[in-house]
């Protein structure tokens, strides 16, 4: 089994991190070793379920925040191992999980291993299947199971954020609409109904579409409403009788999913519409004392998620968050992930002058 060296730099821990494969449901080597260098730490009570870990301080402080990341990624595509470069003049260490989202990983269990005397109680987090079906979310399943030990003042999310602070995130969600016809042989097209061509003014209606940017909580968060998928047809000599779009609704956290469904259905009038997916967004929560603080500490600007994160998970429980990892979100999954060496070692720095303070 590989070993970690929570002694090592948040750098060094990054690679080494990376450099052990955890695609989706491939988590167990990886967890192996985050439960095997937590082991030896007297100062935290571990738990594990599945290939997700749980490490927390019993310490009797007045306040407790959970600090969470996921340590499953996208699939491998020849950018493993990693290695260090020069991008564009700063380095940066390139490769799967780099950005999405290991560094904020590392950072997480070198500050688990070396904070013994924290301002306030902490609860680590790393979880599994973050990168696929919300079903099969290591948070959420443990959530369900052991809800007391998301009981928190306030939680953190080590997603990448360019190593600022983004409060909350959009809701997403998905729906398939659909027009029918009739089949018919294509010499003879006249005697069916093409239920793609049917399909025509639903992307009209999606093309002319000018989505919002909403204001929350002095955030702006954009929002987007896009086909992502369109599919049709039975052979190459067949009128279609059936053309579903899949549809993607990005909406600010000031909407429900009711909310956001039901202003899809309105954009789709005239047209069946069926919710395959959603899951709500989450509200800023900035305003809540310790977000306050934490903002202060590690000097950052807030921003808006547009992305969903399981940040949305603790909002849902009442519990305020925000997204702050090294990493840029726009590289996440990308073949040429990689993250600049700076963002790891500010964020452990800011994380550190604020748990410690």
């Amino acid at each position: 089994m590989p070993e970690l060296d929570l002694s090592a730099s948040a750098v060094e821990l990054t690679q080494a991190i990376c450099d052990i494969p955890s695609v989706s449901g491939n988590e167990a080597t990886l967890a192996d070793a985050i439960a095997a260098a937590l082991a030896p730490l007297s100062h935290l009570e571990v738990f594990r379920d599945g290939d997700t870990i749980v490490a927390r301080t019993r310490l009797g402080r007045a306040q407790r925040v959970v600090i969470a990341g996921h340590i499953d990624t996208v699939p491998i595509n020849d950018n493993l191992p990693t290695r260090l470069i020069d991008d564009e003049g700063q380095p940066a260490l390139w490769g799967r999980g780099t950005v999405d989202m290991k560094a904020g990983v590392a950072v997480q269990l070198k500050l688990a291993a070396e904070l013994t005397d924290p301002r306030v109680d902490i609860t680590w987090m790393w979880y599994d299947h973050e990168e696929v079906e919300a079903s099969l979310n290591g948070l959420g399943r443990v959530a369900r199971l052991r809800p007391d030990l998301f009981e928190a003042d306030f939680a953190i999310l080590g997603e990448p954020s360019n190593g600022q602070v983004e409060g909350g995130c959009n809701g997403t969600l998905r729906v398939v609409a659909r027009t029918h016809g009739v089949r018919a042989h294509s010499a003879r097209a006249w005697v069916g109904e093409n239920a793609i061509h049917a399909a025509a003014p639903i992307l009209t209606r999606l093309a002319a579409y000018e989505p919002a940017t909403i204001d929350v909580e002095g955030l702006a968060y954009r929002e987007g409403l896009n086909a992502v998928r369109v599919t049709g047809g039975v052979a190459g000599n067949v009128i279609p009788d059936l053309c579903e779009v899949e549809i993607n609704y990005r909406f600010a956290p000031s909407r429900s999913v009711a909310e956001a469904e039901a202003h899809v259905r309105e954009v789709l009038a005239g047209f069946e519409v069926e919710l395959t997916d959603s899951s709500a967004g989450a509200r800023p929560g900035l305003d809540a004392p310790l977000a306050q603080e934490f903002v202060r500490a590690v000097g950052a600007e807030p921003h808006p998620k547009y992305g969903w994160t399981d940040v949305a998970r603790f909002s849902a429980l009442g519990v305020p968050a925000v997204n702050y990892g090294p990493g840029d979100p726009s590289l996440a999954h990308h073949d040429q992930e990689r993250v600049p060496i700076a963002q790891i070692e500010d964020v452990e720095r800011g994380l550190r002058t604020w748990l410690s303070s």
